[in-house]
């Protein structure tokens, strides 16, 4: 389908469980290439969240095929979802740290954080469901839903107990 000849298929690739295996770290790392450019200049974790959360939801307009890509993967090629999911948790617990250097986050431990990042990472998945999904071509996101989402992460991760 892709008119792509067998031969040539395995000049670049192994097998099809190669092709599995480089799918997602390429759009993975091209995904975090596009948010990182995007939240570059931040002043704070919640600017950095809201440019982030919107950067990401600008990516799956613009390549509506990601989700399917992460998804097949889980079955597909799990060491490289793993890798993937291992890439994501790392680089927001990053940015958790810096945040909390700067005393923008207050009283989480790491291993708070790191529910606090899957969480994070989990809604992502499931604004995308409600919001998106189901398009031929994904809307962008309404900017309500983000307001939303950023209203939670500014009261909740002030950590009051």
């Amino acid at each position: 389908r892709a008119g792509l000849a067998q031969g040539t298929f395995y000049l670049y690739f192994e097998s099809r469980q190669d092709l599995f295996d480089q799918l997602l770290p390429t759009v993975g790392e091209e995904m975090l290439a596009f948010i990182t450019d995007s939240v570059h200049g931040s002043t704070d974790i919640f600017e950095v969240e809201e440019r982030g959360i919107r950067a990401f939801f600008r990516y799956l307009v613009d390549h509506p095929g990601f989700f399917r890509v992460l998804n097949e993967a889980d079955v597909a090629a799990p060491k490289a979802f793993e890798r993937h999911f291992m890439i994501l948790g790392k680089r927001y617990m990053s940015a958790m740290e810096r945040a909390v250097e700067r005393g923008q986050i207050k009283n989480y431990t790491v291993p708070e954080l790191e529910v606090i990042i899957y969480l994070l990472m989990a809604a992502r998945d499931y604004i995308y469901v409600k919001f998106m999904r189901g398009r031929s071509r994904p809307k962008p996101l309404p900017d309500w839903v983000v307001d939303s989402y950023m209203r939670f992460i500014r009261y909740g991760l002030q950590g009051k107990r």
